[in-house]
């Protein structure tokens, strides 16, 4: 094809992996050395499932088409792309960039991608579903899998670190990441979907996905199902018995409207930071077995959905507000104390391999896992670094694109202005 694009991070197989953010790309001609030539193109969608928009600058938004003037000696022309808000890819390769002549429409180039994003579990089909338990099941490894150090970040002697204090989000928010790409590293077209404990989720307590409990709690799967050798701490099986009807939400937690509504937590970080008790306490309560305490809750794998919906609250509640400035106390609010670990510049514990007092005695998992698609936080990730995790300060072209590499799909990019208002 005479036209090729190129973007400034692909994974090690030439794939790409956009959210929301927009991106930077460049497309160029390939079958001309004239230097006074110029081609007139329009870059369109061609893809089945995810959608693209367009735009000649960095921007929030744009059009689902883009028209450009390449030169003949082959000079690459900058434009920028996202996502589609709602309009997902389901599979690598279901959205692609197409370019075509302006004039006669003739096909000049093509790149597919995906525009891989959290969903709502109780909505994503059943082949986004199978993948996500595959790799679960993987890593998992029947207790001797990568899993095993995950669940062991989350135990009652990590409890100062991850609860009762400012850094409950921006903790959490990296625990679920650095599981998130441990699942990426084994499928990158799988991302950890949440599950939505306001609202009913038949489809998510089934034998097919996160299982039903038998007379004494504990889970039970379809035969063959990814799950179904699940270990953890040596005990083969799930402990998990529901107080409510899997076709009805838990009545204990409060709805999302109630936690984001300014007359619920508001909008300053110390009052929202009250989530912590309800909805996210009583989501975890409303379970007998691993859920409903601490040092047992990351043995159930639908801790880690339960903990991305209390993510995906916060980054709702961020984007609200416009609550993505470390500088601003509206958006985070240190402890009254200083406790080590909850202060924006402060290392989180274990990816920073702290064994000192008040940390923990031990630090299990190492650093924090790498993505192919960001380089961002880093190995030993700090809290401020969890909080602008779609970069909408960032407002430059950066490599990774500013961003952690993951995005909500009920959850909007807007650029945010340096007084923290909301722009576009």
């Amino acid at each position: 094809m005479p036209v090729v694009f190129e973007f400034p991070r692909t994974d090690f197989a030439g794939r790409l992996f956009i959210g929301w953010t927009p991106i930077r790309g460049t497309a160029r001609l390939t079958d001309s050395n004239d230097p006074f030539e110029r081609r007139e193109i329009i870059l369109r969608n061609a893809g089945w499932q995810g959608r693209l928009w367009f735009a000649d600058s960095y921007a929030d938004e744009g059009a689902s088409e883009l028209r450009l003037t390449l030169p003949g000696d082959g000079s690459p022309v900058e434009f920028w792309m996202a996502g589609e808000l709602m309009m997902a890819s389901e599979r690598y390769g279901d959205a692609i960039i197409e370019a075509v002549d302006a004039n006669d429409f003739s096909p000049l180039g093509t790149q597919s991608l995906m525009i891989r994003v959290r969903k709502d579990a109780n909505t994503m089909t059943a082949f986004e579903r199978d993948r996500f338990l595959s790799t679960l099941g993987i890593l998992n490894g029947r207790g001797f899998g990568r899993f095993t150090e995950i669940r062991d970040m989350h135990q009652n002697y990590s409890n100062g670190e991850a609860h009762g204090n400012s850094a409950f989000l921006p903790w959490h928010r990296a625990f679920i990441l650095d599981l998130e790409r441990e699942l990426q590293a084994i499928d990158a077209e799988v991302t950890l979907p949440y599950w939505r404990f306001d609202a009913p989720a038949p489809n998510v307590f089934t034998r097919d996905f996160m299982g039903v409990n038998d007379d004494v709690g504990i889970v039970q799967f379809n035969p063959g199902h990814p799950l179904e050798n699940w270990v953890t701490d040596s005990q083969l099986g799930i402990l998990r018995r529901m107080v409510f009807d899997p076709n009805n939400a838990p009545s204990g937690p409060i709805s999302e409207f109630e936690t984001l509504a300014l007359g619920g937590f508001g909008n300053t970080y110390r009052d929202f930071i009250g989530l912590e008790g309800n909805p996210h306490g009583s989501a975890h309560v409303s379970f007998r077995g691993f859920l409903a305490n601490i040092g047992s809750a990351a043995r159930d794998p639908l801790f880690f959905m339960l903990h991305a919906n209390v993510d995906r609250l916060w980054a709702k509640w961020q984007w609200l507000h416009a609550r993505h400035d470390r500088a601003r106390q509206a958006a985070y609010t240190p402890p009254f104390f200083g406790r080590v670990g909850h202060n924006l510049d402060d290392s989180m514990w274990p990816w920073n391999g702290a064994t000192f007092p008040p940390r923990p005695t031990l630090a299990p998992g190492g650093a924090l896992a790498a993505s192919q698609v960001t380089d961002l936080p880093g190995p030993q990730p700090t809290v401020a670094q969890m909080m602008d995790y779609a970069n909408v300060r960032g407002g430059e072209d950066l490599p990774s694109g500013g961003t952690l590499g993951f995005w909500y799909d009920d959850v909007p990019y807007q650029h945010e202005a340096e007084d923290g208002e909301l722009l576009g």
